[in-house]
């Protein structure tokens, strides 16, 4: 019912910024939770940022301090804002939507981000 399509991926380089957008489509009112996981290469997926539907946020230790999550009015679509990237940012980021019921999740497809040196 809910359907994830991920945006904003690219290339830049180190101390550069990028902003990541996930829109949701469908049941979007079963869904309590939005955000960013990420992989690299040889990595677990790990936690990047969420917002839930409180407002109330997570991130990833490696994070803290450079990346913003936000939510719109209609609370179908986030944005991870990124700033002063570091290589180890380079990763798939995978958007990621918990439903309500359940404990269920929706992923994207996910996005490369890529931070050169």
């Amino acid at each position: 019912q809910v359907r994830l399509a991920e945006s904003g991926g690219g290339m830049v380089q180190t101390g550069g910024s990028l902003t990541l957008s996930c829109v949701a489509s469908g049941s979007t009112s079963s869904i309590w939770r939005m955000g960013y996981y990420r992989q690299a290469p040889g990595k677990q997926r790990e936690l990047v940022a969420s917002i839930s539907v409180d407002s109330s946020t997570n991130y990833g230790d490696s994070v803290k301090g450079r990346f913003t999550i936000s939510r719109n009015k209609a609370r179908d679509r986030v944005s991870l804002q990124m700033n002063s990237l570091k290589p180890e940012d380079t990763a798939v980021y995978y958007c990621k939507a918990d439903l309500k019921i359940g404990g269920r999740d929706v992923w994207g497809q996910g996005t490369q981000v890529t931070v050169s040196s």
